[in-house]
């Protein structure tokens, strides 16, 4: 349709009949018609809002963005529709683009392109001087484009992550030999120290043998902890074996018992019995759920519940830990995972990092539930049915 077909259309109804007025709203139905389908069949969203924000039409890419009903929007302002959106920076003069993450429905990275709508005024009959005529138009609402960026963003994410990890990598191995030169140095000298408690007679001799044991306990303790924290942050595959995820929950618990009677938690285990054996890494999905217990241990500090549960569905087995303690304001939920954000006082902010790369080696998903003051839920599955290969049923050829 011809730009300023309505205006002219305007101007000559007092000289077109009843027949021709009809025949002019049929095309303009059919060109509006036309129109709503190309827009209703592209993958972008877009709104159109009046001057005061309020929704005038948006596409089906919109509303399923959103999570909105075209019927029950139209009218209604968009910053009411979509709550936490900043109208007024979105609303200028100028065109704005914006990216926004958005959660409901579906947590999502959203590019928000506004673009003002402005009518131009028409020059009355009497200005005939071009240097007379107005050209400033008349802002009549906004045009938005939305599209959906969210694979993009956490490509990007994911590359940062990996850059942060190599980097981490380099320093936690140096961090670790330091370490390990007093460990050897501490072992050397509590065998010397047995050495002469062996000479010792009597019940002396007994109790510094007894302290040494426990000494030499904690040694190989903190070992294999550097030695797990290692493997989980390097980037070296899995070794595969058929293992009994509750036998790892159940291990990991007794690794922290020490600090579970210290901290009087109660620990709850509801540990389903017909699980199938899943493929993992038995040390690495240890350390995994050390981490995430250890985690929730100390944003209960004392005498809270951590309740462990595994179950299953078709293509997955869940565990699922939830704990009392105060939970993750929505504005931290989301940096959870950034290496070094913590809002512990000694934390170091690694931890949930560590779970979320071994989970994803295993070919799983990791999701965590929370709200501040209410406790936290993290949620791992992991798969047990292989889902790289699908056989579909034979089609019929002669279609």
């Amino acid at each position: 349709m011809k730009a300023g077909f309505v205006e002219k259309l305007i101007g000559r109804l007092g000289k077109i009949g009843p027949e021709e007025v009809q025949n002019y709203f049929l095309r303009l139905a059919q060109e509006k018609g036309f129109l709503e389908t190309v827009f209703n069949s592209i993958q972008e969203g877009i709104i159109v809002t009046d001057s005061k924000g309020r929704i005038t039409y948006l596409n089906n890419a919109a509303c399923q963005l959103f999570g909105l009903e075209a019927e029950d929007s139209l009218g209604k302002r968009l910053d009411e529709r979509v709550r936490g959106l900043d109208w007024n920076a979105l609303s200028r003069e100028a065109a704005v683009s914006r990216d926004m993450e958005i959660f409901y429905p579906t947590n999502r990275f959203i590019n928000f392109y506004s673009v003002p709508l402005v009518i131009e005024r028409q020059p009355s009959d009497d200005k005939i001087d071009n240097r007379n005529i107005d050209h400033s138009g008349e802002r009549v609402g906004h045009a938005i484009i939305l599209r959906d960026i969210t694979e993009t963003r956490r490509t990007e994410q994911q590359t940062i992550e990996s850059e942060r990890l190599n980097a981490l990598t380099l320093l936690a191995a140096g961090v670790a030999h330091e370490i390990g030169n007093p460990l050897n140095s501490l072992n050397i000298h509590l065998q010397l120290i047995e050495r002469e408690a062996r000479k010792l007679n009597g019940g002396k001799g007994a109790e510094l043998q007894e302290s040494v044991e426990v000494a030499r306990a904690e040694i190989n303790r903190l070992d294999s902890i550097i030695s797990q924290f290692l493997r989980a942050i390097r980037p070296t595959r899995p070794q595969l074996r058929p293992e009994n995820i509750n036998s790892i929950v159940e291990e990991a618990v007794r690794f922290l018992t020490p600090e579970i009677k210290d901290r009087d938690i109660v620990v709850e285990q509801e540990l389903r019995s017909d699980l199938p054996l899943l493929e993992l890494d038995r040390d690495q999905m240890k350390q995994a759920f050390y981490n995430v217990i250890k985690n929730s241990f100390e944003a209960m500090k004392r005498r809270g519940i951590l309740r462990i549960r595994t179950d299953m569905d078709e293509s997955h087995v869940i565990v699922r830990f939830t704990d009392t303690g105060g939970g993750i304001s929505a504005e931290n939920l989301s940096r959870v995972f950034e290496p070094y954000f913590t809002t512990k006082i000694s934390g170091t902010g690694l931890g949930l990092l560590i779970v979320r790369r071994i989970v994803r080696e295993h070919g799983g998903e990791m999701s965590i539930e929370s709200s501040e003051g209410k406790g936290l839920t993290l949620t791992i599955r992991l798969p047990h049915v292989d889902r790289r290969v699908r056989m579909l049923e034979a089609g019929d050829s002669s279609k």
